[in-house]
């Protein structure tokens, strides 16, 4: 709202009287209740020169070391040469800017130049259609080409605003359809520039003023940021009023929706009604609810809250509002120990695992072929037609093929007539002749072939005894086979039944005769039955020789 040329003037003359305020301001210590950070971009306008950059940093210290992100001046609208750029002071800002990658710089860019001189509707009109037509383009070029060269190609730049008031040569009323051609030739000039990243902001004053500011909207195309300026003065006598007046906070709100834009408030602050903490604060509450992509108060007298001590209360609200909250000295929670408690040992059951009985397959009986028992001859006795006894033989297994012992059929033995043997009485002098027994010939068995044989019946284990003593025959025995039995001959084919051998008279055992004048002495040994059964009776006989040559011959 301040025109800028008051603004300029106002900070050459109260310089070094602001840099004084700036210095105490900045030793005042912060109060206690400080608001969260909103993270909304926030800056002052503090002076257009070298002395707005370093007032920045002082700023930040008496808000408690609030991050100021904006940096906010102005070009001279008084000549073309400052509207181009050729001022010394945009390389303070733009070294400023390119210090921190988070930093925001605006520039208010006037349209035309004696902008603050009153000029008439008339010729305003003029000025509007000559800028439509390009007279005023290689202007606006140059500034473009500047601001890149100085690095701060992403500037901010807020082009005639507060055009729809009365004070700026610049202004929409005196033509609205020729200015918002204007308008967007210089946008479209300033594009061309290789390297620029400019945002242009549309930014009305608050209120319908001399025209409604929708009237001059230059369209979607040529607009990044819809802003506006609004200070406490009328149109408005609360801040409600101020919110739902026409053109007022509210329209501004929703006209930025209704076309995708982001909002702002590149000025705003005290002004009409002295100082008035309530504004102060339902402004920066309006901010906080309507994130605004960044806001800068106006802070000289009698807009400001810092430099400006003619306003204490408001400046109390404003800074009680944007100090970044403090955290309070952290109290240790005592640690307590938790205790221990053991976790019984719960044993696991044991599960027995079932035992799954295999089941039982049946092995297929495999039929054995007989196997005949070879025929042992019997040995030659003086009896005649004696039969053969049958004497059993072991099973002969046949290869690759397990044979069960099969047995075999008892089989009557003949009584067998034993020769009359007479059987020497023992005396004390005399040894007893042991018998000899003759050994019988038996013929060599040929086993029958298994097609030809049939089952012989088992010879009894019982043999009758005559009552002569004969000499004694081992008994054949399955497991220990004869010692006089020759070993068996597997059986050749068609081998024709043996028939009994006859027999021829045997010797008559004839007693031994004990020499004359010898003393012999046997004595019988018993092995058991089994064992004597098997070996037959044996003794053991000691002789003492009583001959002429042995020395114990008495006679």
């Amino acid at each position: 709202m301040p025109r800028p040329r008051r603004r300029l003037v106002s900070t050459c003359i109260g310089s070094v009287t602001a840099g004084l305020l700036a210095t105490g301001a900045a030793l005042a210590a912060p109060e206690e209740n400080r608001a969260e950070d909103s993270g909304i971009a926030m800056g002052a306008y503090l002076d257009y020169g070298p002395n707005g950059v370093a007032r920045i940093r002082q700023l930040s210290r008496w808000l408690g070391g609030k991050d100021i992100r904006v940096g906010h001046t102005y070009l001279p609208g008084d000549q073309w040469a400052g509207i181009e750029g050729r001022v010394s002071f945009l390389e303070d800002w733009a070294r400023w800017r390119r210090a921190d990658d988070d930093r925001m710089f605006v520039l208010n860019v006037p349209m035309q130049a004696r902008n603050e001189e009153r000029v008439s509707d008339q010729q305003v009109g003029r000025l509007i259609r000559a800028g439509a037509q390009g007279l005023y383009d290689e202007h606006f070029r140059r500034l473009a080409e500047r601001l890149v060269s100085l690095g701060v190609p992403d500037t901010v730049i807020v082009l005639g605003w507060e055009m729809n008031g009365v004070t700026y040569t610049h202004r929409c009323r005196p033509d609205p359809a020729n200015w918002k051609v204007y308008w967007r030739r210089i946008v479209d000039v300033m594009r061309t520039v290789p390297g620029q990243k400019f945002k242009f902001d549309f930014a009305p004053n608050r209120g319908t003023d001399a025209i409604g500011w929708t009237k001059c909207y230059p369209g979607d195309d040529h607009v990044d940021i819809i802003g506006m300026d609004s200070y406490d003065q009328d149109p408005g006598q609360t801040f409600d009023d101020q919110i739902s007046q026409p053109y007022g906070l509210q329209k501004h709100v929703d006209f930025a929706r209704a076309h995708r834009k982001a909002i702002s408030y590149p000025e705003w602050g005290l002004f009409r009604r002295g100082d008035n903490p309530e504004y102060v604060r339902r402004m920066l509450g309006w901010i906080e609810q309507n994130k605004p992509l960044y806001h800068t108060i106006t802070d000289y007298c009698p807009h400001g809250v810092w430099q400006c001590k003619q306003n204490p209360q408001s400046s109390k609200v404003f800074r009680s509002a944007l100090t970044p909250a403090v955290p309070g000295p952290v109290t240790p929670t005592p640690v307590v120990p938790t205790p221990v408690v053991p976790t019984p040992v719960v044993p696991t059951p044991v599960v027995p695992t079932p035992v799954v009985p295999t089941p039982q397959v049946p092995t297929p009986e495999v039929p054995t072929p007989q196997v005949p028992t070879p025929q042992v001859p019997t040995p030659e006795v003086p009896t005649p037609a004696v039969p053969t006894p049958q004497v059993p033989t072991p099973a002969v297994p046949t290869p690759q093929v397990p044979t069960p012992q099969v047995p075999t059929p008892q089989v009557p033995t003949p009584v067998v007539p034993t020769p009359q043997v007479p059987t020497p009485l023992p005396e004390p002098s005399t040894a007893e002749p042991s018998p000899v027994v003759p050994s019988p010939e038996v013929p060599t068995p040929v086993d029958p072939s298994p097609s030809l044989l049939e089952p012989e019946p088992e010879p009894s284990p019982e043999v009758p005894e005559p009552g002569t003593p004969s000499p004694e025959v081992p008994k054949p025995s399955p497991a220990a086979p004869s010692p006089v039995g020759p070993a068996p001959v597997t059986p050749g084919p068609a081998v024709p039944k043996p028939e009994p051998t006859p027999t021829r008279p045997l010797p008559q055992p004839q007693p031994q005769q004990p020499p004359l004048n010898s003393m012999q002495w046997c004595v019988p040994i018993n092995f058991g039955e089994w064992l004597s059964k098997l070996v037959g009776k044996q003794s053991v006989c000691v002789k003492i020789d009583l001959g002429e040559g042995s020395g114990f011959w008495p006679f």
